[in-house]
């Protein structure tokens, strides 16, 4: 019989704060919350800072604000340089052009270092902090932005959970300027039917050694492998994988196993790639399509290939070799997961210019292609989505090349655009929800506390309101341009 239940309980409470017995169920509604932003301040020590600029100099070979010159080329569709900066390696590459990976300099993540992190009156002691990103960190590091992507990880150093989520990542709105286009987009897709991370708005001050800084609004991110998997499957039993691949072949390294990696089996993903690549495609496409089906879930995959497209997303699998995941469902096989939709809903014209009035380009100089477009021969640049009739999809993404190939799967893809055009694609109500976030977000960007730089990807406040309005503006074009698509296919 337990004589001091007051001193167990005390001892109990003890261990629980310091994550003793920090395993516990994500609490949504607090971290992820709707029509609130939330407030972070995080702390590193100016050590540490100084220790992650040494680090990314030595992967990058470029110190903070000194972009080197030539390290990123023109815009506007202009044919790319070939000379890249001294110590800049080569793009990696597969058999073919394309088939490898991009990445801006150096495959190996930037180093963690141990930050203090503050949230509604509650501190996190020895929280994991990284830089994160591809373009997006390479352009805010070279130009000398603090408002960077970054992730944390709070069992890095200690046992220890953010109200139940282990990881969390953060994005900067890089590349947009109504701060909201993440959030919009992962909400879309969960809504037209498609799992995607779980997003909230918060306004963030880091000290990097020096004092508190407000670097503006970010939008946390579900990390895919450590909830959301769990939370919209209901289980995370199978292998989850976040590719950098075109699957014109399987390439283990292109699989980058997020769970079960001790085990080093990729036979999942290695069946989908050779049942997507074999013979019967052209001969005996229902065969194919069987054998397909048994490793993938196609009929998902089409329905998230016809949101992705209908909004416009280019920074993804049909333009980038990038920035999605693949999770192994029992009973369903491969599973479609979408990611970093910073760069969803665009008007499909070259990027704006940053805060520095300096141009942000495709792609660094030395990592295009011989063509000199990127990624592939028909031509696409980045900062293109492809059309709905996906008739400029590069060789290269043959996952959608050959699916649209085929008359079953190119008739569901079209009914996918159908429906997610009326289900979801309301021009009105989207507006209205953009109008919403405006109103929550605006004294956090132009208010008493103000976006400016370099604490910020705006030139200036008033750019939000510019960028609010464009992205209305980009809905109704894209509810006209599905409107027409449909009109066209079904006069055929």
């Amino acid at each position: 019989m337990i004589k001091y239940p007051c001193l167990l309980c005390c001892i109990l409470c003890l261990c629980w704060t310091n994550g003793i017995f920090a395993q516990q169920s994500p609490n949504y509604a607090l971290v992820f919350p709707e029509n609130q932003v939330n407030t972070l301040e995080i702390t590193i020590t100016k050590a540490d800072w100084d220790s992650i600029a040494v680090d990314m100099k030595n992967k990058f070979h470029t110190a903070f604000g000194q972009m080197g010159k030539g390290m990123f080329g023109p815009r506007n569709g202009q044919t790319m340089p070939h000379d890249r900066p001294q110590g800049m390696p080569q793009m990696p590459q597969g058999d073919k052009m394309g088939e490898g990976p991009l990445h801006l300099g150096n495959d190996t993540d930037p180093r963690y270092v141990q930050a203090t992190l503050s949230f509604k009156g509650k501190q996190w002691q020895k929280v994991g902090f990284r830089l994160k990103g591809n373009s997006s960190l390479m352009s805010s590091w070279g130009q000398g932005v603090y408002k960077f992507p970054f992730r944390l990880d709070f069992g890095k150093y200690e046992k220890n959970t953010f109200w139940g989520f282990t990881e969390l990542s953060m994005s900067p709105a890089f590349h947009d300027n109504s701060l909201v286009r993440e959030k919009l987009a992962s909400d879309i897709f969960r809504e037209a039917g498609i799992a995607s991370a779980k997003t909230a708005f918060y306004q963030v001050y880091i000290d990097f050694g020096e004092g508190k800084k407000y670097v503006g609004i970010y939008t946390m991110v579900e990390v895919i492998d450590d909830t959301m998997i769990k939370t919209q499957f209901g289980s995370d039993s199978g292998n989850i994988y976040k590719p950098e691949s075109t699957f014109q072949r399987f390439v283990a390294k292109q699989f980058e196993k997020k769970n079960h990696k001790k085990q080093g089996d990729w036979s999942d993903v290695q069946a989908f790639v050779t049942a997507l690549n074999d013979s019967s495609r052209l001969q005996q496409p229902a065969l194919w399509r069987a054998k397909l089906e048994k490793t993938f879930d196609v009929p998902y995959f089409l329905k998230w290939l016809a949101v992705n497209t209908a909004m416009s997303n280019w920074d993804t699998y049909g333009a980038m070799a990038h920035n999605f995941y693949l999770y192994n469902a029992p009973q369903r096989g491969l599973v479609w997961i979408p990611w970093d939709n910073n760069e969803a809903m665009s008007d499909n014209t070259p990027p704006p210019l940053m805060a520095n009035n300096q141009a942000m380009p495709p792609m660094p100089a030395g990592f295009a292609p011989p063509s000199g477009n990127f990624p592939g021969p028909k031509g696409m640049m980045m900062g293109r989505g492809l059309s709905l009739d996906l008739k400029n999809v590069p060789d290269q993404f043959i996952l959608i090349k050959y699916v649209v190939a085929d008359p079953v799967y190119w008739a569901a893809y079209k009914e996918a655009v159908v429906q997610f055009r009326k289900q979801t694609w309301q021009v009105k109500a989207l507006q209205q929800r953009i109008t919403a976030m405006e109103q929550l977000l605006k004294p956090f960007v132009m208010g008493t506390v103000q976006e400016t730089p370099p604490y910020s990807h705006l030139s200036k406040p008033s750019d939000f309101t510019t960028g609010i309005q464009a992205l209305k503006e980009a809905i109704e074009k894209r509810a006209k341009l599905m409107d027409d698509f449909l009109v066209q296919e079904q006069a055929k």
